[in-house]
């Protein structure tokens, strides 16, 4: 038997029966559904020190269990330093069972650990997707603290299939994202 992450499993029995008598869809086909996360990792001190790009992209793949990949500057920009194809960033895109295992490690065990958490705010791009910004990698338990050189946040992109903000609001809700000040219709 194939192994299958708690959150599709509870995307199939639980999620897509509330959400199809929420909004009423006909089929199961209309229900939305999370379509890949995308988590992305700016490094413009990797201008004057070439490590911390490759730290930062050594960190995001322990975090994620996926290969990470560098991001590369498109032009030359003399005030800051900046050439044509120089590392500034690192990003990594899950689908399928990796994509719910970091939102699972992500919702029960991260965000929790974040100081002060009173719950994520609730704005939404007006398609469908949401942007968490994380402002500290050592909310994940897999960055070892005594190892860390650099401070460096991320912001995690949920894109999913769901047409309005309140499809996708609700859906991401009924995976267990903390929003600040739910209110249920």
């Amino acid at each position: 038997m194939a192994y299958i992450p708690n959150l599709r499993k509870k995307y199939r029995e639980e999620i897509i029966p509330a959400l199809t008598k929420e909004f009423g869809y006909h089929s199961v086909m209309q229900v939305p559904k999370l379509e890949k996360i995308v988590i992305n990792q700016g490094v413009g001190q990797a201008v004057t020190d070439k490590k911390i790009a490759d730290v930062a992209l050594e960190e995001l793949t322990m975090i994620t269990g996926q290969k990470a990949v560098q991001t590369m500057s498109k032009k030359d920009i003399s005030n800051f330093k900046l050439r044509r194809k120089m590392p500034i960033g690192v990003k990594v895109t899950l689908r399928r069972d990796t994509m719910f295992e970091f939102l699972d490690r992500l919702v029960s065990v991260a965000l929790p650990r974040i100081r002060d958490f009173k719950g994520i705010n609730n704005k939404l791009d007006g398609r469908g997707n949401y942007t968490l910004g994380i402002s500290e990698q050592i909310i994940f338990p897999e960055i070892d603290i005594d190892k860390i050189s650099k401070i460096l946040g991320m912001e995690i992109t949920f894109v999913t299939s769901a047409n309005t903000d309140e499809e996708a609001f609700a859906l991401l809700r009924e995976f267990g994202l903390p929003f600040k000040n739910i209110k249920k219709n």
